[in-house]
């Protein structure tokens, strides 16, 4: 057998499968007491919920899903997050 029939029967190694994981999810919202209630009321364990000055704060939450991780809430009482656009 020659180098070159041995070159066109070497099997090509098909790609694996890469285990893909979403792990933060920020949410803009107006009002996180209001955010801080729902994700409670859905059974998520609070995390964090901390306030830099009274322009900023955030709650991270953990949802009670296994493998998942974790998805935070902040807000800025004087910037409220702009309402999408329509896409043409």
């Amino acid at each position: 057998m020659s180098s070159t029939q041995a070159r066109r029967e070497t099997a090509i190694e098909t790609p694996r499968a890469v285990d893909m994981k979403l792990e933060v999810v920020v949410i803009p919202v107006s009002d996180v007491d209001r955010a801080k209630h729902f994700y409670g009321g859905l059974g998520w364990r609070l995390d964090a919920d901390f306030a830099a000055g009274d322009d900023f704060r955030v709650i991270q939450f953990t949802p009670p899903a296994p493998g998942a991780r974790s998805s935070s809430a902040r807000t800025s009482p004087r910037r409220h997050p702009a309402p999408p656009r329509d896409s043409i």
